[in-house]
């Protein structure tokens, strides 16, 4: 009579060196993954290095996804504008949002005229961006918000630059590859970014909450004077993001500031342009006109 086909490990040498060699391997990967957590927790930047070659490998598949999205969301852009009011309608809107930050920006502009020319006769100079490059992936459900720029030192891109994009800020450069960047995006919860209300000046910080918006906190505290719909922009303080860029406006009020929408969506944004960090970028000695009595 055959034998039952179900027989026990215990019958068969090969199925015992399976089975013993299985659980070798299982036990071998569990360790490794335990010692690679371990030491990414010690030193997160360990491993920025395979990171970038990663990167670097998938930028292809990368940009080819970017272009997809693109056309993708220009069809439902348009598809979207023809049922509610027509194409035309939809393209006007956008034009008008785009409208609001460029006024936000030339607001914050004015102010800075009004208080900083006037007493030294200052002249900023607005630097040309180190690259122009496409936003090629970004986070949007985890609870760290990451994004991946199609460019990296070959093009120049340093750790630190700021990242921005026609609307507003999206956040600075964290890891660079060859031809790749990690991006810190400003909806990060480690990302801080010094800010000021655009009307009147009112410093505070903006940080992220992990959620796609900004907690924004007041440095003075006591009345809170914000309110729905004020406009935040860049302060310049700390050398990093040269001023006023726009990035949030303010959609609810809390007792010690208020919670923001950035301006700048990751998501659907395209490209982006890399700066220099705005103490580097500012010309060393660039000397103010001297005030006449």
């Amino acid at each position: 009579m055959a034998p039952p086909g179900n027989r026990r490990p215990g019958y068969s040498r090969r199925a015992q060196y399976g089975t013993f060699f299985g659980y070798v391997v299982a036990v071998i990967g569990a360790g490794l993954g335990v010692l690679l957590l371990v030491v990414s927790t010690g030193n997160a930047s360990a491993f920025s290095g395979l990171r970038a070659t990663a990167d670097d490998a998938v930028a292809p598949a990368g940009r080819a996804s970017a272009a997809t999205r693109e056309k993708s969301q220009s069809f439902f852009a348009i598809a979207s504008g023809y049922f509610t009011a027509g194409f035309r309608t939809a393209k006007l809107e956008k034009e008008v949002a785009a409208a609001r930050v460029r006024l936000a920006e030339a607001d914050a502009v004015r102010d800075e005229n009004k208080r900083l020319k006037a007493m030294l006769g200052l002249v900023e100079d607005d630097p040309k961006p180190v690259a122009v490059a496409r936003l090629i992936s970004s986070t949007s459900s985890s609870t760290r918000r990451f994004a991946t720029l199609g460019a990296g030192a070959n093009s120049h891109v340093g750790v630190g630059m700021p990242i921005r994009s026609p609307l507003g800020l999206i956040g600075r450069v964290l890891e660079v590859g060859s031809n790749t960047a990690r991006v810190l995006l400003i909806t990060d919860s480690e990302s801080v970014v010094p800010v000021r209300r655009a009307a009147d000046s009112i410093p505070a910080y903006a940080t992220g909450r992990s959620d796609g918006s900004l907690q924004i906190r007041l440095i003075n505290l006591g009345i809170n004077p914000l309110k729905k719909g004020d406009a935040f922009v860049t302060s310049g303080a700390g050398g990093l993001y040269r001023p006023n860029i726009a990035v949030a406006v303010v959609s609810e009020v809390t007792r010690d500031g208020a919670i923001g929408r950035p301006l700048s969506d990751p998501g659907s944004t395209d490209f982006v342009a890399v700066d220099e960090p705005f103490a580097q970028s500012a010309a060393p000695g660039a000397a103010a006109e001297s005030l006449t009595p």
